[in-house]
């Protein structure tokens, strides 16, 4: 099986430096599972599916990308207001 070539033995030059801020981690009470629709267009007002945070199960329908990002919202919300 031949090996595949990666983008730096493609490119000697070097990468650019990392961005000087660090990014924030990735913490679990910040996780969502985004499940589309079948054939379901990408755009925000086509998008239709069903997200479900994944710490508290908490889980609702969406049929535009607002609803979606509107239900993250209020489940943060939520999260930020819970003691560590």
């Amino acid at each position: 099986m031949p090996r595949r070539q990666t983008q730096e033995a493609d490119n000697p030059e070097p990468s650019p430096s990392p961005p000087a801020s660090v990014p924030a981690p990735l913490s679990p009470q910040w996780a969502f599972v985004v499940q589309l629709r079948q054939g379901t267009a990408l755009t925000p007002e086509g998008m239709q599916g069903r997200i479900e945070h994944i710490v508290s199960g908490q889980a609702t329908t969406f049929s535009c990308l607002e609803e979606a990002r509107a239900f993250m919202e209020q489940v943060l919300a939520e999260v930020r207001q819970k003691p560590p």
